[in-house]
């Protein structure tokens, strides 16, 4: 595990495995630690992964200042990442939440992102809010599954605001594109974190949609969407409207069949296909 220190002097942790040139990921959650990201379908056999933990997840120090949690403020984190080391552009991967803080550094800093892969990423930084019925919708297309009853009962307590953390746990089989033993094993390292850390990354004043779209709108760079065939957020079609803002970008938009919002898991060998490849491209 290797260190270095950002912006307000908080000391941020990351780890790398794989040899190659550089790949840096960024985690979801928000505010997971890069555990979850395994080995990503094999990418280390030709990228040296380089996957942050944030400030206050895993190894990293909880900062002095609880706002510096917020995710616009965020990207300077990125920033000193990329300084400590010593690189005049970043090859970037983000998941999920993680997918936000990606934009909102690509628009912060247009010349330091040389590719940006976004996997089943998040779309509040463009203002797409996501969508209860989603959820809803992928669950009823697995009503035959034993797991089915329990979620079913707790996305209505979800739904009404009358949840617990059980009834959030209950629904995790949805996120998968197959309740296998390896999803349910991966569901165990989605420890997240607590919701006043989450509260205040995507505190009032976090993002401005308005000006991201636009900023997006200008960005000149090869840039893949993975979306998976069964995620219930991003679906498809909402992974699809977020490519549809970058009209300048050289955009690659890819649905992989089976897979919900952690393809790497629902079937290693397609996604690392796929993004190997994509990241192979000149």
């Amino acid at each position: 595990m290797a260190t270095f220190t950002s912006y307000d002097g908080t000391d941020l942790s990351y780890r790398e495995e794989g040899a190659g040139d550089p790949l840096v990921c960024l985690p979801g959650g928000p505010l997971l630690s890069s555990t979850y990201f395994l080995d990503l379908g094999g990418l280390p056999a030709s990228r040296r992964l380089i996957m942050l933990e944030h400030r206050g997840t895993g190894a990293s120090a909880v900062p002095q200042d609880p706002e510096t949690y917020r995710i616009d403020r965020m990207v300077a984190d990125v920033e000193a990442l990329r300084v400590h080391l010593g690189l005049e552009q970043l090859d970037l991967l983000a998941h999920s939440a993680g997918a936000n803080l990606a934009m909102l550094y690509a628009t912060a800093h247009p010349d330091r992102v040389s590719r940006l892969t976004l996997i089943t990423p998040g779309t509040r930084a463009v203002g797409f809010a996501p969508t209860p019925e989603a959820v809803r919708e992928e669950l009823l297309t697995r009503v035959g599954e034993p797991w089915y009853p329990a979620a079913w009962e707790a996305l209505q307590r979800i739904e009404a605001d009358e949840e617990s953390d059980e009834d959030w746990d209950a629904i995790t089989p949805t996120y998968y594109g197959a309740w296998t033993p390896a999803a349910q094993a991966h569901a165990a390292l989605l420890l997240e974190s607590d919701e006043e850390k989450q509260d205040l990354h995507f505190a009032k004043g976090a993002f401005d949609p308005e000006a991201t779209i636009a900023a997006l709108a200008t960005l000149d760079l090869p840039i893949l969407i993975l979306a998976g065939a069964r995620d219930p957020g991003p679906t498809p079609d909402r992974a699809r409207e977020l490519a549809d803002l970058f009209p300048k970008a050289q955009v690659r938009f890819e649905i992989q069949a089976g897979a919900g919002h952690f393809p790497w898991v629902d079937d290693p060998a397609a996604f690392g296909a796929v993004v190997t490849d994509w990241l192979a491209e000149k």
